[in-house]
């Protein structure tokens, strides 16, 4: 039996879907032209001016050889060739067709030298051409000639992304397996000082349209860098929305200090690598107290009003059972956990030479995701609940719609290619824990659908809320939404994430304070976002995704795609190389070593005490030992051992 409110929302959602229909010659007949806002150079676009790529399978695209690509890559770090070898003569690349066959969507290429390649991009065809299907378009294309973003078929070409992420030093106090920056293992420091940091992200606050709301700070470890706190006051300063950092959280679990002058400096949210639930599950990052580093870190962040995204790598074989466990972990403390993104794992960095065993054995997709957290948690159905990253930007595009002309910066704007990220969303009770997926009771689809009308007509910041409203109501179902959560609350839940109406809920930009952010923490619902952001490698690479990236690495060398970065072309290694600060001996000499935490060594804490709920089976569910069973090697060190052994055997 509802609750007699639930009828009365009913009614009203009723009333909406008539009012939706009524105001449709206002949104629909002479539509206004598009308004060009402070923070671009161009008008904003229209639903049917954005860019869409060829989708659908099957299709053909370009893609690099794995093999040539690693040939090329170590003539222009040897210094045999330069960078020119993969902006003007393409080394590498290879056409590439994305078909399905036997169940699941792959991508095959031959290499007239190094012969036949493929992989999977899916294990869910139905699931990843939902993905396709709803894909809104890409933002303003870029077109700086300042060079910044000129990479050859590996540059950047639409949108203005979202995040920058900035790498301040290629050192790590950790030595994991899988690492996609290969941290304390090149031979060299690369620690930008700090006349390029600041050069770095002076440069992105002042391309227009401007890009990246706000700047991550990565690495290796970003804390282990002298110019961190620094850095972090600068981004607000320049006036970023927000500033993050990823990191391990060893130096925020061993120094509450350290996390209260980080938020002071200006820290909005850390992405805290967090790999599954208890010690046992994060054995395979090496250091025996691993989680309780973890827990630590929440705590010292929290208080010091911090927020933390858990951002996972997901191996198939070595952590894949614990995606549930981890997603049970964020919606038992909603109160601490902002977000989750899991990343299915990216052969690169430590993994690019790996075997085709080891490679088809741990290869893990964002639709085998899904499936694992509805396997696992019972929530979510795939193809109901789960849409594509870029589904936002038509909220994105509302938000810069009714903040108008005179808006500093535009709003988040994630236009990446649909196969690049996918997510379901879930609404917390922070008090009861009741959760309940979005889509569920809200059609997210048909809301986003009404939103383009709204946006097209450009009516204004009275009429676009208007129009948001009226559709929030159409495309809500009371009964099936969590039994305290009224319509005015998910109202409220939009007006804070896009401050449409200018009511506060507590600052998050420039003089942003603690109580801001206990203003913006009391609210009573959570709501959480389950993100999958899946990137490529040799053997996925697709440039057309690399063309839409809204997650670029800000360098001395302008900015890009983190695909191209990491993996594909590597442009990490190029630039690292070339702008090395050090030789790892050199370093040594003059600076010293600095603290490695690996081989199951502890990490120091004052206090392994926390506040946060935990599962006891989960705790005690152990490591898994799949790929024991199966005699496939888990990691990159293990696989040259397990090589060695067989060499010498033989």
């Amino acid at each position: 039996m509802h609750a007699p409110a639930k009828y009365f929302e009913k009614g009203l959602c009723w009333v909406g879907n008539g009012l939706w229909y009524a105001l449709q010659p206002l949104y629909r007949i002479a539509r206004n032209p598009s308004f060009t806002p402070n923070w671009s150079d161009r008008p904003l676009l229209k639903s049917n001016e954005k860019f869409r790529p060829p989708l659908g399978v099957p299709r053909e695209t370009t893609s690099l050889c794995p093999t040539c690509t690693r040939e090329a890559r170590q003539k222009v770090t040897d210094g045999e060739a330069t960078p020119a070898l993969f902006i003007r003569d393409h080394a590498a690349e290879i056409p590439a067709q994305i078909i399905e066959r036997d169940g699941k969507v792959l991508m095959v290429k031959d290499c007239p030298t190094h012969g036949h390649f493929e992989d999977v991009l899916s294990t869910d065809p139905a699931f990843f051409k939902k993905m396709e299907d709803m894909f809104q378009g890409t933002d303003i294309p870029i077109h700086s000639t300042d060079g910044t973003h000129e990479h050859g078929l590996s540059a950047l070409r639409y949108g203005r992304g979202t995040v920058l992420t900035v790498d301040l030093t290629n050192r790590c106090n950790m030595m994991c397996d899988p690492c996609f920056t290969d941290a304390n293992q090149v031979g060299f420091v690369h620690e930008p000082e700090w006349e390029e940091i600041q050069a770095i992200l002076d440069r992105a606050a002042a391309v227009k349209p401007h890009r990246q709301m706000s700047v991550q700070f990565s690495g290796g470890e970003p804390t282990l860098s002298p110019h961190f706190l620094k850095a972090v006051a600068y981004c607000k300063q320049l006036g970023f929305n927000s500033t993050q950092a990823a990191t391990n959280g060893i130096e925020f679990a061993k120094d509450p200090e350290f996390c209260r002058k980080s938020a002071e400096a200006g820290l909005r949210f850390v992405y805290l690598q967090f790999d599954g639930v208890g010690n046992a599950a994060n054995q395979h990052r090496r250091v025996a107290n691993l989680f309780d580093v973890k827990m630590r870190a929440i705590e010292n962040l929290h208080a010091a009003g911090v927020d933390i995204v858990l951002v996972s790598t997901i191996i198939n074989g070595v952590n894949n059972e614990q995606v549930g466990r981890i997603v049970e972990f964020a919606l038992d403390n909603p109160k601490k956990v902002s977000f989750i993104s899991f990343q299915p794992v990216s052969f690169t960095g430590r993994d690019e030479e790996i075997s085709d065993e080891r490679r088809a054995a741990q290869r893990y997709t964002i639709a085998d995701l899904a499936h694992d957290i509805k396997r696992q948690t019972g929530i979510g159905e795939p193809t109901r609940d789960w849409f594509p990253i870029s589904l936002m930007t038509t909220f994105g595009d509302w938000a810069d719609l009714v903040h108008g002309t005179s808006a500093a910066w535009g709003h988040l704007n994630c236009g990446c290619h649909p196969d690049c990220g996918s997510g379901m969303a879930v609404m917390i009770d922070k008090s009861t824990k009741e959760r309940v997926a979005m889509s569920a009771f809200l059609d997210g689809h048909n809301l986003v659908k009404d939103l383009a009308v709204v946006n097209d007509a450009a009516r204004g910041r009275f009429l676009s809320a208007l129009g948001l409203g009226v559709s929030l109501l159409r495309n809500y179902d009371p009964f099936k939404s969590p039994s305290r959560l009224r319509i005015m609350d998910l109202m409220k839940k939009f007006d804070k994430a896009f401050g449409a109406t200018g009511r506060d809920y507590g600052k998050v930009g420039a003089g942003r304070t603690l109580e801001d952010v206990q203003k913006r923490r009391s609210d009573d619902w959570l709501f959480l976002f389950i993100a999958g952001m899946w990137f490529q490698d040799l053997w996925t690479y697709d440039f057309r995704r690399t063309h839409q990236c809204i997650i670029p690495y800000g360098t001395q060398e302008g900015e890009i795609s983190f695909c191209a970065y990491n993996t594909g072309v590597g442009w990490r290694q190029i630039v690292e190389k070339k702008h090395q600060t050090s030789t790892l001996a050199a370093w040594y000499d003059t600076k010293g070593r600095h603290q490695i935490y690996t081989g199951g060594h502890l990490v120091p804490l004052a206090t392994t005490e926390h506040s946060l709920s935990l599962n006891p089976e989960a705790l005690a569910a152990g490591v898994q030992h799949d790929l024991d069973l199966a005699g496939v090697a888990k990691t990159s060190r293990e696989e040259k051992i397990k090589a060695r052994q067989q060499e010498h055997a033989s």
